[in-house]
């Protein structure tokens, strides 16, 4: 049995993957699912998120794991988390997948593959800076079209009405990253063709830029653990079966 470590994106919380854990878990799998900290927190609070503190946090789960092998999973923003938590401990885990996430090289941040992707107007026209720009939100109630237009409608709602507060630091900063620690973990990218907050394109270009990941291709919105859990649930031991002794 393996241990999967799941890490949410941006604005989200563990919550996120409960339709994957159970999957997991009925498979006998130990799942851990947690909220990052900071995440939903007033302007103090946001401030203080690092994207170290976060790949401190997450290196503090993998090595509390109880299954062998350990998988790490960031989706969307939460591949950032992964990256660097990779760089930082690379013997808490044995694998990484990114689950339509954001998978960047050495020196880039968030803000600056932002760049390169250009503009993604119906995304961008949701989000806002809160506390003096520690943080930002999304508008939840026009968030489904962009986030989750595949997804059962019930589950739609019920997470849009979920969303918090974002912590700005981790996007700003870039990845430090070395060939010798994190480049040596295999790494999983689950690709979501209808994905409309990181197109496909700029999945895609993400596999170019970082190359080496094994690819799984679904045809899923840029929430797959409501529009496809049976799949990402299949592909996550998939890519445990890849690395088990």
């Amino acid at each position: 049995m393996a241990s999967f470590v799941l890490i949410h994106g941006s604005w989200h919380g563990g919550w996120c993957f409960d339709a994957v854990r159970a999957l997991l878990e009925a498979d006998g799998h130990e799942v851990l699912a947690p909220d990052l900290p900071g995440m939903g927190g007033d302007g103090a609070a946001l401030a203080a998120v690092t994207l170290a503190g976060w790949a401190e946090f997450a290196a503090g789960l993998c090595r509390c794991a109880q299954h062998q092998p350990v998988i790490l999973v960031g989706h969307s923003r939460g591949g950032l988390v992964v990256s660097q938590t990779a760089e930082l401990a690379p013997d808490a885990m044995d694998a990484l997948v990114y689950l339509c996430a954001m998978m960047l090289p050495d020196g880039m941040s968030r803000a600056q593959f932002k760049q390169l992707e250009g503009p993604n107007p119906p995304f961008d026209a949701l989000i806002s800076p809160v506390f003096g720009g520690a943080g930002s939100i999304v508008d939840g109630s026009n968030a489904a079209p962009v986030f989750a237009h595949l997804s059962p409608p019930d589950q739609v709602a019920a997470a849009m009405a979920r969303l918090v507060a974002e912590p700005g630091g981790p996007r700003t900063t870039p990845l430090r990253l070395t060939p010798e620690r994190f480049g040596a973990k295999p790494r999983t990218y689950i690709e979501c063709t209808e994905d409309r907050t990181i197109p496909i394109a700029s999945q895609r270009r993400m596999q170019a830029i970082v190359p080496g990941a094994d690819v799984v291709t679904l045809d899923a919105d840029h929430s797959p653990y409501l529009s496809r859990p049976q799949a990402v649930a299949e592909a996550l031991i998939a890519a445990a079966r890849r690395v088990s002794p």
